[in-house]
């Protein structure tokens, strides 16, 4: 999933601010630098979800028949390719 990097600071700011409110949590650190950890961590997921996806796509492109995207077909191929990607990197 692409997301916009307003997007991507939204939701660094509103997991940095759940955290803040927990009280199992102690920032050992000031705020923004958590916030831009956690922006980092976010962006770090989201290129791994966009290779993952990227790679599933390209296994249902190099199948020796054309297989329409949105179809019954492609849907399953694509979550059995995803999958399998996603356990290639141990997750």
């Amino acid at each position: 999933m692409r997301l916009s990097r307003d997007k991507v600071n939204k939701l660094a700011h509103v997991v940095t601010d759940a955290l803040a409110e927990m009280d199992e949590v102690d920032f050992i650190e000031d705020r923004n630098t958590i916030r831009l950890e956690v922006r980092k961590i976010l962006e770090e997921l989201l290129m791994q979800e966009a290779r993952i996806d990227q790679a599933a796509r390209q296994k249902i492109e190099s199948q020796r028949r054309t297989i329409i995207e949105g179809s019954e077909e492609w849907s399953i191929l694509y979550r059995k390719y995803y999958n399998d990607e996603v356990k290639k990197l141990g997750i």
